[in-house]
C-alpha cells in the first residue's frame, strides 16, 4: 500500500455518496507498499480501505482478482471484499484513477514473526490454495519468470548506482536461476506477495489475508517460496530465522501436500523469488516520485536474502 495520487476530502466525501456505509469523517494515507494509492477512511458507519489503482495494476486485470477474492470468502477464508455502491457498481473512478472502496479487517501485520504465526500463515497459504484448485479464471503472472530479464535490462547501469557492482552480480545470479528454472511443477492461482505486511494476525491466528493485485497462475511451489523468503528473514535479509521457514512449510503441509520434485525446487524457487523482488524493488527505488508519499524497499535486502539460499544446499537446510 502507498499513496500516489492525492484525494481531497472534498472528493472522497462526493466518492462516499454513492454507497450506503455513512459520511466521511476522517482519511489517512497509507505510506507502506508500492503497488496503490491507499487510504484509512473512517465513516459515521465503520472503517474501510480506499484504494485507487495506479498504472502498475491494469483496470481488465480487477475482475480477476476481486472474483478471486470472492471465490476465498465463500471458502470462509479472511479476505477482504470490494464493495458495491447502491447501483451494484464495484469499480469506481477517482481522482482520474479507477477506486473501490474495500472492507477493512482487524487484525495487525507483525515484523518479526514467531514459529506458531509463520505456523498458522502458513496453514493459511495452504487453505488459501486448497480453495483455488475449483477456481476457473487464468491470469499470466506479470512479475513472473519471463519478465526478470527485461526487468534487469531496464534497470541496466543504474544498478550500480544503487551499489557499487549490483548489476554485474544480479546478472549472474539471473543468469543462473533462469537456467535452473523449474518450470515442470503443478500449477494453479496463487498470490505471488504474501508478506507478513498482506497477513493480518490477532495472536497466533490469521485474521485477514489482504493485497491480491499480484494474484496470478503459476507455480504452487513459487508463491510457498516467495513468502519463505519474506518471513524467515528480518527486514534488512541480514538474519535469517530458519525456523521460522520451517513452521511455514510445516503450516503449509497441513493443508497441501508437497510432492518429492516441489521440495527439491523450494531452493531454486525461492532464490528466483529473490531476483523477482530484487528487481522490482530497484526499479521503483530508481523510479519513485520524488513527491510520492511511500515508503521505498531497499533492493539490497534481497541480494542479501538470495546470498543465504545460496549457501543452503540442500531443501532440508531450509525445510
Amino acid at each position: 500500500m502507498a499513496v500516489y495520487t492525492q484525494v481531497s476530502a472534498e472528493a472522497l466525501a462526493a466518492f462516499l455518496s454513492r454507497f450506503d456505509h455513512g459520511e466521511l469523517v476522517s482519511a489517512k494515507g497509507i505510506a507502506e507498499g508500492v503497488e496503490n494509492s491507499n487510504y484509512l477512511v473512517d465513516t459515521t458507519r465503520g472503517r474501510f480501505i480506499l484504494t485507487l489503482y495506479e498504472k502498475r495494476v491494469h483496470l481488465d486485470d480487477l475482475p480477476f482478482f476481486f472474483s478471486m477474492i470472492d471465490h476465498l470468502g465463500a471458502h470462509g477464508l479472511p479476505v477482504p471484499r470490494a464493495l458495491p455502491d447502491r447501483d451494484g457498481v464495484v469499480i469506481q473512478k477517482l481522482e482520474g484513477r479507477p477506486a473501490c472502496l474495500i472492507e477493512f479487517l482487524t487484525g495487525v501485520s507483525v515484523s518479526h514473526p514467531t514459529n506458531a504465526q509463520a505456523f498458522a500463515a502458513g496453514a493459511a497459504m495452504g487453505q488459501m490454495h486448497e480453495a483455488l484448485a475449483g477456481f476457473p479464471l487464468i491470469r499470466p503472472n506479470s512479475m513472473g519468470v519471463e519478465s526478470w530479464r527485461p526487468l534487469f535490462d531496464r534497470c541496466g547501469r543504474d544498478l550500480d548506482g544503487i551499489a557499487p557492482g549490483l548489476y554485474d552480480e544480479v546478472g549472474f545470479a539471473l543468469d543462473d536461476i533462469l537456467s535452473a528454472w523449474p518450470d515442470h511443477l503443478p500449477t494453479g492461482t496463487i498470490h505471488a506477495d504474501l508478506f507478513p505486511d498482506n497477513v493480518l494476525m490477532r495472536g497466533d491466528s490469521v485474521s485477514g489475508l489482504i493485497d491480491f493485485y499480484f494474484a496470478c497462475t503459476d507455480i504452487r511451489a513459487y508463491d510457498l517460496a516467495v513468502m519463505h523468503t519474506a518471513w524467515s528473514f528480518d527486514a534488512t535479509g541480514t538474519t535469517a530465522d530458519w525456523a521460522v521457514g520451517r513452521a511455514l512449510i510445516e503450516g503449509y503441509t497441513r493443508s497441501v501436500a508437497l510432492d518429492q520434485y516441489e521440495r527439491a525446487a523450494l531452493i531454486p524457487l525461492a532464490r528466483g523469488a529473490c531476483i523477482r523482488f530484487l528487481l522490482s524493488r530497484a526499479w521503483d527505488w530508481l523510479n519513485t516520485p520524488a513527491d510520492a508519499l511511500v515508503t521505498r524497499k531497499d533492493p539490497l535486502a534481497y541480494l542479501r536474502r538470495l546470498n543465504a539460499y545460496d549457501a543452503r544446499t540442500t531443501p532440508l537446510d531450509i525445510a
